[in-house]
Order: structure tokens, then sequence, then C-alpha cells
């Protein structure tokens, strides 16, 4: 039974300087042969590719001309918004198939019989058309700051068309800027033509609430509350001096009754004593009428009438007033007294008088019928004046109830005064707001107004074309030397890598340095490689001749791309 055989693993000597140059030296073609395969396949493609020739416009954005202090801009968008809206619809399906499809341009012919329409657009949106926005410094304010100017570029490998693209593309701008902004001012104007309608009616109706508040209310508004209170203390003290009028018609009245008693009695009184009793059978007549008595109502009457006429024009509680009436109190007592007096006088006379004596005759007095006729005078005078008084006191009555119900009347209003405050000021409050917001609407719809004249007259924020569209000399792509170093470098970074594999798939000794190392053996010396001279010859024959058929055919396509580019295209 055979035994187990050990194996002992040894790691790699490190290479040096010598070991990296016998590597190149024993793999130079699997390096050199992927290095010119990637020239070679370089150079086909960069020249078998189509020259893109790249046409450019700038356009710059003009402000507006008139200072936005004076009209200000109805623009509710900065200028790289409003680029971004009509790059949309200017780089819509619709309008880029109509400017492919266009006979003097006829786009993509060859792509279009091979794709649909739809995916052409696609490409030459995403592709083909760009679309970037520039500063350019002074050109810009604060408000339009980055997006004072933008180019258009177009790509195709015609560059005639691909300029003609261009203009098209910069006639499209301006057309929908100015669309865009005419749009945007009339959709404005009209916008704020029906707010404000809207607002006008708003305001119409308040004002017609208002109106309605203030009839149900008329003398009840919180404006009117001064005068209410004013009116009410007016109407008040006119009420107290009524009443003080009233009082002295009243006092007035009583006096006159008291004093149409008096007077009523005074005439019962001399009525009595209308006639003298005279004695005769050779005696004197003799009065028995009484002259103090007489005095007394004489003096009666003066003091009344005084005090009458100090009633009309005093109250009761002046100090003359009181005088009088004491006066009169006295007077009456002694007038009573002296009638009490004369009385008993009489009836003494009268029982006094012998029978069958001396007969007494009564005659008509003309003092006291004179007196009668004061009397009756005074009584109808004193009549007339009450009659007055009870008119008056009528009259002082109901204007003392036409004040008291005014009175009732803008208490009432001024009781009702804060709960219409508080409606009133609501209403007001509304009214003001909507007032505000019509000013508010009618300004805004003036400047719309302006706005939208400054548009048609062009005036406003507008494009100009500030570097028109360019004809390319040169081809934007492709970058030909740089595709050859690019593919050239990736044949060398293959290569590199194949002899790398190789090298380390190869773990034979190759010098007397391996040895050394994997074997810690002296080398006495070292026998050359004998190979049959026949079989090297072949090797080398095969080697360039391998080498020579890729060189030919390598050139061979590099010179037939190179003249197809040049000389092949239509």
């Amino acid at each position: 039974m055979a035994g187990v055989q050990n194996f002992v693993s040894v790691s790699r000597r490190p290479p040096d300087i010598e070991d990296y140059i016998d590597i190149l030296r024993r793999y130079r073609s699997w390096i050199i042969g992927p290095m010119f395969a990637g020239l070679v396949v370089s150079v086909v493609v960069a020249f078998l590719w189509p020259d893109t020739y790249m046409s450019v416009a700038v356009m710059r954005i003009i402000p507006q001309q008139i200072s936005t202090r004076l009209v200000p801009a109805e623009v509710n968008s900065q200028m790289s918004e409003r680029l971004n809206q009509m790059q949309q619809e200017i780089l819509s399906r619709g309008s880029l198939s109509s400017i492919v499809q266009q006979p003097s341009l006829d786009l993509y012919k060859k792509e279009r019989q091979q794709k649909p329409l739809e995916d052409i657009v696609t490409d030459m949106r995403n592709k083909y058309i760009q679309i970037r926005i520039l500063d350019i410094p002074g050109a810009q304010t604060s408000e339009k700051k980055g997006a004072s100017a933008f180019s258009i570029s177009f790509q195709y490998t015609d560059r005639y068309k691909a300029q003609q693209v261009v203009r098209e593309l910069v006639t499209k701008f301006t057309e929908q800027n100015v669309t865009v902004l005419r749009n945007q001012a009339q959709y404005t104007a009209n916008f704020l033509n029906d707010e404000l309608k809207t607002a006008k009616e708003k305001l119409d109706d308040l004002s017609a609430k208002i109106t309605k508040f203030k009839i149900e209310n008329a003398g009840k508004l919180p404006e009117q509350a001064g005068s209410n209170i004013q009116s009410l203390n007016s109407l008040q003290m006119q009420a107290a001096q009524y009443s003080e009028a009233l009082n002295r018609a009243q006092g007035s009245k009583a006096s006159l009754e008291t004093q149409l008693a008096n007077l009523q009695s005074d005439v019962t009184f001399y009525s009595s004593r209308s006639e003298d009793l005279i004695m005769t059978a050779g005696q004197s007549p003799t009065s028995v009428k009484n002259e103090r008595i007489s005095q007394l109502d004489k003096e009666l009457i003066n003091l009344r009438s005084q005090l009458a006429s100090l009633r009309k024009q005093y109250r009761d509680t002046f100090p003359l007033i009181g005088q009088v009436v004491a006066q009169i109190d006295v007077l009456q007592r002694e007038k009573e007294d002296a009638l009490k007096e004369d009385a008993q006088q009489q009836l003494a006379a009268a029982t006094a008088a012998p029978t069958g004596g001396p007969t007494a005759t009564r005659v008509s007095n003309p003092l006291v019928q004179q007196r009668l006729t004061e009397l009756r005078n005074n009584i109808a005078s004193t009549k007339t004046a009450l009659v007055s008084a009870e008119n008056e006191i009528e009259k002082r009555n109901k204007e003392l109830a036409e004040v008291n119900r005014r009175i009732s009347e803008y208490q009432a209003r001024i009781d009702a005064s804060p709960l219409n405050e508080q409606q009133y000021a609501q209403l007001m409050g509304d009214f003001s707001l909507a007032k505000a917001e019509y000013d508010d609407k009618m300004r805004k719809r003036d400047q719309s107004l302006t706005a939208q004249n400054l548009e048609e007259h062009k005036a406003g924020e507008n494009l100009e074309v500030l570097d028109p569209p360019s004809l390319p000399e040169q081809s934007f792509e492709p970058n030909r030397p740089a595709w050859i170093g690019i593919g050239t470098a990736m044949g060398l970074m293959i290569g590199i890598v194949l002899a790398a594999a190789k090298e380390v798939k190869n773990t034979s000794l190759k010098n007397l340095k391996d040895v050394r190392a994997y074997t810690n053996l002296p080398v006495l010396s070292s026998i050359p490689l004998l190979e049959n001279a026949l079989l090297v010859r072949r090797k080398r024959r095969l080697f360039w001749l391998a080498w020579s058929s890729a060189f030919i055919i390598g050139s061979i396509a590099m010179t037939g791309a190179m003249y197809y580019h040049f000389f092949g295209r239509s």
C-alpha cells in the first residue's frame, strides 16, 4: 500500500523590476494584441459614427420698460417658472411632431421608417434639445435673479437643419411668451372683474341692510345716543317747567275758587242787608248798617285781588304771598266778629222797642246795592278767571302728558341703544370690511387693466434674441481623439489583465532566482533550453504571419472607416 504524500505550500517570491521586464517580454503579444484591437475598434467606431452638429441661440429677458412703481407687473411668476411652462408647451408632442414633419426640414427620415414618431419625438425632447437658464452679469434684477437669459440648443447630423430647428424654437418661445402674458393679463382682468362684481353685490346688500336698520330704528341708533340723552334732559327740564306752571295754575284756581266762595258769601250777606230799618213816631232814622263791615269787605277784596296777581307770578312759598294770606285771615276773623256783633245789636233793638210804639220801615240802602253790584261784577270776573285757570290747567296737563310721552319714548330709545349698538356695530364693521375689500378689488382691477394695456403696447416683460441661432462649423460629437484614446487604453488594460492572468497561472521556475528561492540550493551552473531550429523558425514565421495579417486587416479597417468619413458620406 502506497504511503500518503505530503504537499508543502510555498508562497511565491515577490517579483522585482527584472521580473516585470521578463513578464512583459514573455507576454508582449498578449498585451500588444488587445491594445491594437482596441485601437482598430475605436478608430472604426469613431469614424463610422456620424457627425452631430449643435446650433445654439441665446434669448435675453427684457424687464418691464415702465417702472413697476408706476405700473405694477401683472406677472405672478418668475421668468424661470414661465420658461418651464412655455418649455412644456413648446416641447410637447404636437409641437415637435409639426417641426419633425415640416417639409422644409423632414427630420429623422430614416428613423421614422424604423420607429414610431412618438419615440423619435421623445428622444428629440430628452436628448437633442436642451434649454438652460443663463446668468448674465449686470443684466438681472433682484426679482428675476437667475433668469436673465437662457440658451436653446439642438443637435442634429445636418448643421443647416439644426440651425433652422433652433430658429423655429426661438420663434415659438417669442410667440408663446406674448400669448402667455396676454392670456394671463386677460384672465387676471376677467377674474378681478368677477371678484369686483361679487364685492359690489356684497357691499350693496350690506348697504341695504344698514338702510333698513336705520329706518326700523330711527332715533335709536348709537350715533344718536348723545342727542337722545340731550333731548331727554331738555324734555325733563321742560316737564319740570310744565309741572311748576301746572302747580301755579292749580294754586291760582284754588285761590279763585276761594275768592269766588268768599264773594258769593258776601253777596248772600249783603243781600240779606240790602234794606235799612227806619224807626218812625218822632224818632230819627237809625241805620243798622255797620260801617266797619263795609270797610273790612273792601280791604278783603283788595287783598284777595293782590293775592291772585301774586300767585300768577310767584309760587306759594313766596314770602309776600304768605303775608297777604295772613292779612286776609286776620281781616276775615275781624269781619266775622263784626257780623256777630251787628246781629246782636239788631236783635237787641228789635226786642227793646215798646209794643204799639214807633214802627220800623225798611228802605233800600244805596250803599249796599252798590256793593252788591261790585260783588256780582267781581264774581263774574272771578268766574271768567277761574275758567281761564281751568283751561290753563287742562293745557298744562296736555303739555305735561305729551312731554312725559316723549320722555318715555326717548328713555325707551336710550334703553334699546346697547342692543342696537351691537347690531349696528356689527353691520358697520361688515360694511367697512366689504368697502375695504371692494376698494382693494377696484384698485387691483385698475392695475390689471393698466397691465393689460401695457402688454398690448409690448412695454412689459418680453424676450429678445441676444444671439441668433448659430451655424455650427465643427461637429459637436463624436470626439474622435478621445474615443480612440479611450479604446486604445481599454485594449491595453485588457492586455495587461490577460498577461497578469497568464503569469499567475504559470507556476514553473523561470530563472535562477526562482530556483534559489524555492529549492534553497546553491546553483553551480545553468544549461540553456535547446530547441529544434526548424521548429523555432516555423514558430517565428507563424508569429510574424499572424501579426502581419492582423496589422493589415486593422489598417484596412481603419483606412476604410476614415475614407468613408471623409469621402463616402453623401
